[in-house]
């Protein structure tokens, strides 16, 4: 499948994983899934202390980050700045499907970028402020909050995208992160405008669980963003608003179902291992809590879980290994999957996904590394023009073709995390994301 045919099959795919596997409490009660809030902190062992980065660790994250970053600098349009969903890494990609969560990632990928001097700091400028002019005078909203799938050269809904509440979170994530690495008050004013023109009060005036989003045809999607996911940074984002900001309740009305496997207990879902980076991404939770947990070490938690399922699989599927592992939502031989488990999700089949271990670099740097490393020296074909394909199959000999924005993404923010936490201390200077976790009643310790 190539092509519109293979984005239109992520477009799908993706919707329903959101309204399957988070949409909301009747699914989690029909399938098993405990839905009361917990104050219990999960098992944490010492075994998951941060490993000191090696010259050959070091090498690889800046052979990704660099590769990495020429996809968002080369797949984004110079006139909009708004970036592909995804491209195809062997020949010019024609595509004109722009999505507003890459794009988010795209910006956070300039300000990387400029710092570690991919890109000198007057085009790294220019790219940003074309991409925020465009945003704030441009780009079709509703009530600040964007589209899923644009036009990348002109803006326009595509398909029948729905104005989407998370993406629209993934790109003032990346607004958010500009403002705070380039000192330009052309930069802040517009970033400071978009993101105040978002009205998180409308998304909310009937619930404090938000809405998957609102399409101009049917108005709200059914869907709640009810458990525990990437919703965090969302909910986080809107608690820091000055001008609609949301209500404090709304930290609380969302579920955290506790898993346990092979003795380790964990607040988690029905999804895959993304829902424990997304929002890490950018928000520092190292050393701070809510009355909940400890979401940095309940991301460790979860990835080692995820490594010992992957692992365990290995019985049936004699790629996996500790060498050799990570599932998540991804492209497969036959289109857009969503994966990964425990409990096992999907028709899985063999395939590694390279963003699954990246994106979780900083909760268990060893282990990842490892993975990494034997992808990058042992199957040379998972490498590309723009890092790590987007998955492949060492069992079929599969090789995906194309790389995905929102996974090249964390990948290269996370492994920037690991290394000098950059993208950690540049978000955390913005007083709306302090402000989100204050209300959230988050505190240091």
């Amino acid at each position: 499948m190539t092509g519109n045919l293979f984005q239109l099959y992520h477009v799908l795919s993706r919707r329903q994983l959101l309204a399957g596997l988070l949409g909301g409490s009747a699914w989690l009660a029909a399938n098993g899934g405990p839905l009361q809030n917990t104050a219990e902190t999960p098992t944490f062992s010492p075994e998951f202390a941060k490993a000191k980065l090696t010259p050959e660790d070091e090498q690889l994250l800046e052979d990704m980050e660099k590769t990495e970053f020429q996809f968002f600098w080369e797949q984004a349009n110079p006139a909009t700045g708004l970036v592909k969903d995804r491209a195809n890494v062997h020949q010019t990609d024609r595509s004109t499907v722009a999505s507003i969560a890459a794009t988010g990632f795209g910006l956070t990928a300039i300000a990387i970028g400029q710092q570690r001097n991919y890109v000198s700091l007057a085009d790294a400028r220019e790219r940003v402020i074309t991409t925020l002019r465009f945003l704030w005078e441009k780009m079709p909203n509703h009530r600040g909050f964007f589209y899923h799938f644009a036009d990348v050269n002109t803006g326009e809904r595509i398909w029948d995208s729905e104005v989407s509440s998370i993406d629209t979170a993934l790109l003032l994530c990346g607004v958010l992160t500009c403002r705070a690495h380039f000192r330009s008050s052309q930069i802040a004013r517009l970033a400071t405008d978009i993101f105040n023109r978002v009205e998180w009060t409308w998304l909310s005036e009937d619930t404090e669980l938000l809405p998957h989003g609102w399409s101009p045809e049917g108005g709200f999607l059914p869907y709640k963003w009810s458990g525990y996911s990437e919703l965090m940074m969302m909910y986080l984002l809107g608690l820091g608003s000055e001008k609609y900001p949301l209500p404090i309740g709304a930290w609380k009305a969302w579920h955290r179902p506790t898993f346990e496997y092979e003795g380790l207990r964990y607040i988690g879902s029905f999804a895959p291992l993304f829902i424990h980076q997304y929002s890490q991404a950018w928000f520092d939770f190292r050393g701070k809590q809510d009355e909940y947990i400890d979401y940095f070490k309940n991301s460790i938690i979860a990835t080692e879980v995820h490594r010992r399922f992957c692992i365990e699989l290995g019985k049936r599927f004699p790629d996996y290994s500790a060498d050799l592992w990570g599932i998540t939502a991804s492209d497969s031989a036959h289109g857009y999957v969503v994966w990964g488990g425990p409990p096992e999700t999907g028709p899985i089949d063999g395939t590694v996904v390279p963003s699954a271990p990246a994106g979780s670099l900083p909760f268990l740097p060893r282990d990842t590394l490892r993975v990494l490393h034997n992808m990058r020296n042992n199957y040379p074909q998972s490498w590309s023009k723009y890092g790590f394909v987007n998955a492949f199959n060492p069992l079929t000999k599969w090789y995906d073709t194309d790389v995905i924005g929102i996974d090249t993404g964390i990948s290269m923010i996370m492994a920037e995390n690991l290394r000098t936490g950059f993208v950690w201390e540049t978000f955390m200077k913005n007083p709306e994301a302090v402000r989100g976790l204050e209300r959230a009643g988050f505190q240091s310790f």
